[in-house]
């Protein structure tokens, strides 16, 4: 077994990827939302980014409280987007650098390549829910597929592509 893990290296990507994944979900789950406030200081902060963004774009928005914090945006007159823990790309931040971590490559270089790859995925995340609270209020019969499908897909393929992006210029494997 020790010599299949040293030889496949897709093998050992794919166990290494879901031992620090598998563990990050823990760590998450039952210490960083369960004893800290960290998960909704997250969304408070995605919220005051995305209703700074509408207010510059001349929008007037709400904002609705929910356990001591934001939880919903919009634009007056509709009924905004709620942003729950699974909106605020704290576990694609952890999916995007299991992927960069358990593949090879300089450290070095892994060192500015995650947190980047993080700053991106979190811009892309802000500019997603600015687009869902735009759809909630324009288009609101098609905010749940654009939230369920359309967004999920390009989310994804942007992480991947992420992931394409070290594999084929940083790696050098």
């Amino acid at each position: 077994m020790k010599a299949l893990f040293k030889s496949n290296a897709f093998l050992r990507f794919i166990l290494i990827a879901s031992f620090l994944y598998f563990f990050l979900y823990l760590i998450y789950q039952f210490i960083v939302k369960r004893y800290t406030f960290y998960d909704q200081k997250f969304i408070g902060s995605i919220i005051e980014i995305v209703d700074f963004i509408l207010k510059k774009k001349g929008y007037s928005t709400f904002k609705v409280l929910q356990d001591h914090d934001y939880q919903v945006i919009g634009i007056d007159g509709s009924s905004g987007v709620w942003i729950g823990s699974n909106c605020n790309a704290i576990t694609l931040f952890s999916l995007f650098s299991v992927f960069i971590i358990a593949y090879p490559g300089k450290i070095k270089t892994k060192l500015w390549y995650i947190p980047s790859g993080i700053i991106a995925i979190h811009v892309l995340n802000i500019l997603r829910v600015t687009a869902l609270v735009l759809i909630a209020k324009f288009y609101p019969q098609a905010l749940n597929f654009n939230h369920t499908y359309t967004f999920t897909f390009l989310i994804y393929l942007f992480i991947f592509l992420l992931w394409v992006i070290w594999v084929n210029k940083f790696s050098h494997k």
